[in-house]
C-alpha cells in the first residue's frame, strides 16, 4: 500500500493531507497528520462499514426463500415427496416399454422417459437431504395442494396406474402392449402436470420452480409424442 501526497511524492509519514489509494487506484480514506491517527480512523470506519454491510446482507438473506429450508408441511416438501413416488411408477412403466415395446418408437420413448425422470428423482432426493427432511412425511399424499384430497383416485395420485392396470400391461404383448403403455403413460403425464401446476402456484423457490417448469415442458412434449403414436396405432387416449 502506498501513500500519495499532494505533490505526487511517496511518503510513509507526512504532515500534510494524504489519500490512501486502493488496488484500483481509487481513494479510500483521508489521512492527516504525521501520527497516523487519521489512517487508523479510516481503517476502523471501513471495517465497521464492512461489518454492517455483512450484517445487513445476512439479515436480507434470511428474508429470502432461498435461505430457509422448507418445513415438513410445506408445499415444496409435499410436492417433492409425492413427485418422487409419481416418477417412480413412470420409470417402472417406461423400463417395461423399453424392454417389451413392439414399435421402435415406443422402446425409444420408454428409455427417454426412464432416464429423464430418474435424473429428476435424484435431484429431488438431494433437495430433501439439503432441507434435512425425510423421504416420507407426516401428511398424506397430495395434502400440500388445496384440492389434493379430491385429486386422489383409489388413494393414488393423479394419473397413476392401478395394480390391475399394471398387471394387464405386464401381461400384454405386441400392439396391445404398446397401446396400453401409451394410454397409461399419457394419463400419467397429465396427472404429473396437474401436480406441477399446483407447486408452481405455491412456491417461489428457485430450484423448485426451475425443475417443475422443466418437468412440465418435457412432459408436454412427450404427451404430443404419445398421442401421435396412439393415432399411428389406430387407438384413442382412452
Amino acid at each position: 500500500m502506498r501513500w500519495r501526497t499532494g505533490r505526487g511524492r511517496t511518503a510513509a509519514t507526512e504532515a500534510t493531507t494524504a489519500t490512501e489509494v486502493d488496488g484500483d487506484g481509487g481513494p479510500v480514506a483521508a489521512v492527516t497528520g504525521g501520527d497516523g491517527r487519521g489512517k487508523r480512523f479510516g481503517t476502523v470506519a471501513l471495517a465497521l462499514a464492512i461489518a454492517v454491510g455483512l450484517l445487513l446482507g445476512y439479515l436480507a438473506g434470511l428474508l429470502t426463500p432461498g435461505m430457509r429450508a422448507p418445513g415438513d408441511d410445506s408445499a415444496e416438501a409435499g410436492f417433492t415427496r409425492d413427485m418422487i413416488t409419481h416418477h417412480s411408477q413412470a420409470i417402472d412403466l417406461a423400463m417395461v416399454a423399453f424392454q417389451q415395446g413392439q414399435l421402435p418408437e415406443v422402446r425409444t420413448l420408454g428409455l427417454d422417459i426412464a432416464l429423464g425422470q430418474q435424473t429428476q428423482v435424484g435431484t429431488m432426493y438431494r433437495w430433501l437431504e439439503e432441507w434435512k427432511l425425510l423421504p416420507t412425511g407426516p401428511r398424506p399424499p397430495m395434502a400440500w395442494m388445496p384440492d389434493g384430497a379430491s385429486a386422489l383416485v383409489n388413494g393414488l395420485m393423479p394419473g397413476m396406474a392401478t395394480d390391475d392396470e399394471l398387471h394387464r400391461l405386464y401381461g400384454s404383448t405386441g400392439k396391445d402392449f404398446d397401446v396400453l403403455f401409451l394410454q397409461l403413460m399419457l394419463r400419467h403425464h397429465l396427472g404429473g402436470i396437474h401436480m406441477v401446476d399446483g407447486v408452481l402456484e405455491q412456491s417461489a423457490r428457485d430450484e423448485v420452480v426451475v425443475l417443475a417448469t422443466r418437468m412440465k415442458q418435457g412432459q408436454q412434449a412427450e404427451i404430443e409424442v404419445l398421442r401421435n403414436l396412439l393415432t399411428k396405432l389406430g387407438a384413442k387416449p382412452q
